[in-house]
């Protein structure tokens, strides 16, 4: 583990950048972009445009390390370049923000109230690149829509079990069990996940995850998660909400930090002029950064 890329995280002085829609959401991600499905043939093409966008903000001269300390790739980007470099040691090296990987593979159909990973063939065998291509840690994520106990339990059961194994592998797993914010149980739900994973927390021993977690309803709610000496840091999704809201309710909650995926992105378009661009990123990075610190 590189120990300069855990203490900038433990700081937790800026925010994490989820740049990893994969095949199922890029076509949706680059709509919010501009770029229509006519516009590209295919999944290659479609790759292709999204690695542009995705580079297109990593080489912003406001995309740096100073405000963003990490950034979350998609194994599709993880296997490119960034100006010749790969694209985690671009990060590293040039911009000092720390890579991290999703490595689900998506969800499986909801039972008991909630989705939980569909299985992670070759995981190992990806966790071995990754470590070789200097990425630091990873990102998987399930779904809650109920408050279910049942349900919860397991989508916490099986985000620490693969956890363990990428804890393991030489990385720092970020668990994400997200709450849908349009849960009419969303309360009850936050309560039961934070028990499970307190829970589960006490159990590591010397092992460190990442949390990251749907804003909750009552500010400071996950505090005793942000405190435990297994988290090495909390960080929010903002799971729908748009860039304002998100942020305000991560003002809210002292400790967090942003990861922030279509509420950073939510202003870029393929259409601005470099400027343009670059005054938007910006704006939306230094917005997240004053309510992650905040």
């Amino acid at each position: 583990m590189n120990q300069e890329q855990f203490d900038k995280v433990k700081s937790r002085q800026g925010f994490i950048a989820a740049l990893d829609q994969s095949g199922g959401s890029s076509p949706k991600a680059l709509r919010a972009y501009g770029v229509e499905e006519h516009e590209y043939d295919g999944d290659e093409e479609m790759f292709d445009r999204i690695h542009e966008m995705r580079t297109r903000i990593m080489t912003s001269p406001a995309f740096t390390g100073d405000r963003v300390l990490g950034a979350i790739l998609f194994e599709d980007t993880m296997d490119r370049t960034v100006e010749g470099k790969d694209s985690a040691d671009y990060l590293w090296s040039v911009k000092q923000v720390v890579p991290f990987l999703k490595v689900d593979k998506g969800l499986d159909d909801e039972v008991d109230g909630v989705q939980v990973m569909k299985p992670i063939p070759g995981l190992d065998d990806l966790l071995e690149r990754a470590v070789a291509k200097g990425v630091f840690g990873t990102k998987m994520r399930s779904v809650v829509k109920d408050a279910n106990a049942n349900g919860i339990d397991a989508i916490v059961e099986q985000q620490f079990a693969v956890g363990k194994q990428i804890v393991d592998a030489g990385l720092v797993p970020i668990l994400e069990p997200e709450i849908d914010i349009h849960s009419a149980t969303k309360a009850e739900s936050e309560a039961l996940l934070r028990a499970g994973i307190l829970a589960r927390l006490d159990q590591l021993g010397d092992d460190i995850v990442m949390l990251k977690l749907t804003l909750p309803e009552e500010d400071g709610f996950y505090q005793p998660l942000v405190d435990h000496p297994n988290v090495l840091a909390v960080v929010a999704l903002s799971g729908g909400y748009s860039r304002d809201e998100a942020n305000d309710r991560l003002s809210r909650n002292p400790g967090v930090i942003a990861s922030f995926s279509r509420a950073l992105t939510e202003s870029l378009r393929a259409q601005q002029s470099a400027e343009e661009f670059d005054a938007a990123l910006d704006e939306a990075i230094e917005s997240i950064y004053r309510a992650s610190i905040a």
